[in-house]
């Protein structure tokens, strides 16, 4: 992984390479300044196609209110290195192990989130073993495979990248529209360079692997709702990618916490972060101090 961030941290927050029993994985870590009591620790798994950085905005609110806020590149995602042509190695399966393994390293216990293709990544990790969790947040992500519109853009890149490089695979997706529409946010990340070297910095097989899983990804929410954590499942006031009533549904047959942030979209993290950190501080707050 690299030892020079293509995007700085936010303020009070440090870059670096987390060392865990799986491998090294790149993380922006803040924490709460002197004097703010802690009340937790936080791990955020970003989107398909997105990164640590989606949930920059996130860290000083939450430094704010007591939590230290780890924030992950998985295996193969920008900073993170990762197989190129290996499609195993992003197995569900795998990825949810890596999880586990970057919960260990941090020490727990934790509050989980996952956004979109983080969400479903997470629930695996939980339904391997939710002992290192005191919470699970999932933030616009559903209870299955994602939208029939969503299917057939993620089938495109899919495509695209069996015969195209990377680089042109870029060039073809900034002719389609905002890269953001693919995946994880792009907006106030940065310009159009950094975000092609965040790009660039995915691995191939991931994208193909867990694009893949978005597709196929089968309805496990009965399983979930069986684990004995407390359950917050929070969107944008509207998504493409699942629509709202599909996720109002799945929180209410997962007994949780439900937060529809208005004015933002499938990244409510990056469109409305104020809102979208106060309402994960609440429900942290409800469950106390871990």
């Amino acid at each position: 992984m690299t030892s020079h961030p293509a995007f700085p941290p936010p303020p009070g927050a440090r870059a670096y390479p987390l060392h865990t029993s799986r491998g090294e994985f790149a993380v922006v870590d803040s924490s709460p300044q002197a004097g703010v009591d802690g009340r937790g620790v936080v791990l955020m798994l970003p989107g398909f196609t997105g990164s640590k950085e989606d949930f920059r905005l996130l860290h000083e609110p939450l430094a704010e209110r007591g939590y230290r806020v780890v924030a992950v590149d998985g295996r193969g995602q920008h900073e993170s290195d990762g197989p190129l042509d290996d499609e195993s190695a992003y197995s569900q399966r795998e990825l949810a192990r890596d999880v586990l393994a970057q919960a260990d390293a941090l020490g727990g216990p934790l509050h989980l989130v996952g956004h979109s293709l983080g969400g479903q990544i997470a629930r695996a990790a939980v339904l391997l073993d939710h002992s290192p969790f005191v919470s699970f947040t999932l933030v616009s992500s559903g209870p299955a495979e994602i939208s029939v519109s969503q299917q057939q853009r993620v089938k495109l890149l899919r495509d695209a990248l069996a015969v195209l490089s990377m680089e042109e695979v870029w060039e073809a997706i900034q002719a389609m529209g905002p890269p953001e529409e693919v995946g994880g946010p792009a907006r106030g990340l940065g310009d159009q360079d950094l975000l092609r070297r965040r790009w660039l910095g995915h691995s191939p097989a991931q994208l193909l692997a867990t694009g893949r899983q978005l597709c196929t990804e089968p309805d496990r929410v009965a399983e979930l709702a069986a684990i004995p954590l407390p359950f917050h499942v929070l969107s944008g006031a509207h998504d493409d990618t699942w629509p709202v009533a599909i996720l109002d549904d799945m929180a209410l047959r997962l007994d949780a916490r439900r937060t529809v942030i208005t004015g933002a979209d499938h990244s409510p993290n990056a469109d409305q972060p104020l809102p979208t950190a106060h309402a994960l501080a609440d429900f942290w707050d409800g469950i106390g101090p871990a």
